[in-house]
């Protein structure tokens, strides 16, 4: 069943990008993360203009997102004080994103800057992801914990303005959190995505927020940045598909539920590992098409008789 898309300009199968949505949406549930970093390589798989796909998955984010965040509310798995010090700084971020999203659209950077900056960010997170995820599977082996040490204070710890966070049972500064919050913004606008599988490993590893309570209170920031985002992207750009929108929606809604209960029967470092595999096979697919020499190559004539 095709259905045409009046921003994008072009037709696509109703039923895959449902499909789309709901994958997605199953993996923001489960891991904590808005899915946006597969949604949007997704739809540029399929043919959606880059411009238009990452504007549009902030919006399969934000369904994806409070479907999943509401299961870990129900849950007591979400630190609402914390999030709300990350939407705090997620504000400002995603008002400075959308200035640069435009800037590189401007100069005719954007397509390329988007994939440059999805192989770097996804092949660097999912490396060092992995690598501490087997480690910590390796100690459940011997006998030990799974959980990231928190007994270790880092330089984060030592910075002023601290705040407590009963339910991550945290006592740290907020200059951290809310400057943690603009760069997941700033990520969200320009490459169209939630930012979890930066803001995931960093309340992990940096703030030492323990994993169980990471996913519900990732969701919840998530959710809100992106909403933020898609308001502007609409606004400034006016690149945001309702029609696709719509349709990656409803199939994320339903997907992020079952996510959430599958996360539920995995332990931490299970779920750190799989989420760290994920990252890595995005960013190696994204990887190939940029190194992959096109088998169409094509220029185009300039007015005065020279060549693009």
């Amino acid at each position: 069943m095709l259905l045409y898309l009046p921003i994008a300009e072009i037709s696509v199968n109703v039923f895959v990008i449902v499909a789309m949505g709901a994958a997605v949406g199953f993996l923001s549930g489960l891991f904590g993360v808005g899915g946006g970093f597969l949604i949007t390589p997704l739809l540029i798989f399929y043919n959606i203009p880059p411009a238009v796909a990452v504007a549009t998955g902030a919006n399969q984010v934000i369904a994806a997102s409070f479907s999943g965040a509401l299961a870990h509310y129900k849950r007591g798995t979400v630190d609402l004080k914390l999030a709300a010090v990350l939407i705090a700084g997620g504000i400002v971020g995603s008002a400075i994103g959308v200035w640069i999203y435009t800037l590189l659209r401007r100069i005719g950077q954007l397509d390329l800057a988007v994939s440059i900056l999805y192989v770097l960010l996804l092949g660097t997170v999912g490396g060092l992801m992995l690598a501490e995820s087997v480690q910590a599977m390796r100690r459940v082996k011997g006998g030990g914990s799974g959980e990231v040490r928190r007994g270790h204070h880092n330089w984060v710890h030592r910075l002023p303005l601290k705040l407590r966070f009963k339910r991550s049972k945290l006592y740290v500064s907020a200059l951290p959190v809310l400057g943690l919050g603009a760069a997941i913004g700033i990520l969200g606008s320009v490459m169209g995505v939630g930012g979890g599988f930066i803001l995931v490993p960093a309340m992990i590893y940096l703030l030492r927020v323990p994993t169980s309570v990471v996913i519900g209170t990732s969701l919840v920031q998530i959710m809100a940045t992106a909403a933020i985002t898609t308001i502007l992207q609409a606004a400034t750009n006016e690149t945001v598909d309702v029609v696709l929108a719509f349709l990656l929606m409803l199939g994320g809604v339903v997907g992020a539920q079952f996510g959430a209960q599958a996360g539920g029967k995995l332990r931490g470092e299970q779920l750190r590992a799989l989420l760290a595999l994920l990252v890595l096979m995005v960013a190696a697919r994204l990887l190939v098409e940029l190194a992959v020499v096109p088998g169409d190559i094509f220029s185009i004539a300039l007015p005065n008789g020279g060549e693009g």
